[in-house]
């Protein structure tokens, strides 16, 4: 099942599940209780919203082999993890701001986790009980910064750096599943999901080590091998098998 949060033409914000090409609201809480209202809004006359609010973006780095050679960089031992700013987060059909601050800006498509259920030591063998869904994500990166900072806090975080959605998709196999991005209809970026180092089971079950994982928070599971620049004028399609298509403008500031 898909769910998304949208605006009205009324300018109300409400949480839906998708039928086709329709939309019904939903009432109460998609992480807890609710029900669903018969679909009755057409998708085009809705705007949609990232699809959460997170308390935490959380992401994993090198997390596909020919992304880390492409980096020139080691694969890693165990997960490495990252922040977001949960300020940078952008819905589908947004536009990504370049920054004055940097001169290469680069796409990263990814499989995004949504975690739907608090968590912490999860094992590993339970750890797909405590998502609720997946949904499509772009790591925006400020590769000059990152690779001049060291740590990378400033080079994703950028406001627009994190293009999410268009909806939640309940029903999804994460283990092999294909991941293209195009740039301008130019292919980019393809991969299966089978091609993680770390699967997503192992992800959740590693970052509950760490920290604790509450509903709502969204896990970035890494990028194939591709990645390259966005300039002023492009569009960027990120598509992910079963769940749909991830549609962003660039423009400079």
């Amino acid at each position: 099942m898909k769910f998304a949060r949208f605006i009205t033409r009324e300018k109300t914000i409400r949480m839906g599940w998708i039928n086709e090409d329709q939309i019904g609201v939903v009432e109460g809480d998609i992480f807890g209780e609710y029900r669903r209202l018969e679909a009755t809004l057409s998708l085009n006359n809705v705007t949609l919203l990232p699809p959460v609010e997170p308390g935490k973006i959380i992401c994993l780095g090198r997390n596909y082999v020919e992304h880390a050679k492409e980096q020139g960089a080691e694969v890693p031992e165990s997960p490495l993890i990252f922040l977001k700013a949960q300020t940078a987060i952008l819905p589908d059909r947004g536009e990504i701001v370049l920054p004055v601050q940097s001169e290469q800006v680069e796409h990263e498509a990814e499989l995004v986790v949504v975690i739907g259920k608090k968590g912490r030591w999860i094992p590993v063998e339970q750890s797909l009980n405590h998502v609720f869904g997946f949904t499509i994500g772009n790591d925006v990166t400020a590769r000059d910064l990152q690779h001049k900072d060291g740590q990378w806090t400033r080079a994703k975080s950028f406001d627009t750096f994190c293009p999410v959605g268009p909806w939640i998709e309940t029903d999804l196999d994460p283990s092999d599943t294909l991941i293209t991005c195009r740039v301008n209809s130019e292919l980019r970026q393809m991969a299966s999901t089978r091609e993680m180092v770390f699967t997503v089971p192992q992800i959740v079950a590693y970052i509950s080590t760490v920290m604790t994982l509450l509903p709502g928070d969204l896990i970035f599971t890494g990028t194939p091998a591709g990645v390259g620049p966005l300039v002023g004028g492009d569009e960027v399609e990120i598509e992910i098998e079963g769940i749909g298509l991830l549609r962003n403008s660039v423009r400079n500031s």
